[in-house]
């Protein structure tokens, strides 16, 4: 019964999520976008409301209950796992399957952003620098990864023509062009020759 479905999401005020890892966050799987930013989604279009309907998660992980905005986990999710060099580190240490973690998140986070609009955009320009436009990095998460590699790069385009983050022009023009890079090596072409 769809209709009855659209009249009970559309008296939802908040929709909600708890945490009770410190093993898998909220940018770590796709299910939760998947489903709290799904259903946040539903409950906005059931409503017919223009801003999105506010999403809280409840962290129990430390023993202690802390209730964040999506927009806070999404950014400590960020600061604590992706974006801390101890973390991402770590990952590159298992060499391909690090890379396709670190896409994960990045593909995760857009998640939240097509679901909810509730990602900062300073999150993209900080993944961009870390990932993208820092060439040593650029080249380490090519060689290990190649696929995921262009896929972080494509994904942090996307999130730009999505309008989920303007980055200046000079950065912009970076990101295309680290993205260009990636993508020739990945279809193994080397100075403009295929190889």
């Amino acid at each position: 019964k769809p209709e009855l479905f659209a009249e009970v999401l559309s008296d939802v005020e908040m929709s909600y999520q708890n945490l009770d890892s410190v093993e898998v966050g909220v940018t770590t799987v796709d299910h939760y976008f998947d489903t709290l930013g799904g259903i946040s989604l539903a409950v906005q279009r059931a409503a017919k409301r223009d801003a999105p309907v506010p999403v809280y998660v409840g962290d129990q992980t430390t023993g202690k209950s802390v209730v964040r905005t999506l927009n806070e986990q999404v950014a400590l999710d960020s600061r604590a796992r992706v974006l801390n060099p101890k973390w991402y580190e770590e990952m590159l240490s298992h060499g391909s399957e690090g890379v396709k973690q670190i896409e994960a998140h990045v593909t995760n986070t857009m998640g939240w952003s097509a679901t909810t609009g509730q990602v900062s955009p300073w999150v993209y320009k900080q993944l961009t620098a870390t990932f993208v436009l820092d060439e040593e990095m650029r080249n380490r998460l090519a060689e290990l990864n190649p696929v995921a590699s262009a896929r972080v790069a494509n994904r942090l385009l996307e999130a730009q023509e999505r309008d989920y983050w303007q980055p200046d022009d000079e950065m912009l023009e970076a990101l295309r062009e680290a993205g260009e890079q990636l993508e020739d090596r990945l279809e193994g072409v080397v100075e403009g020759v295929a190889a």
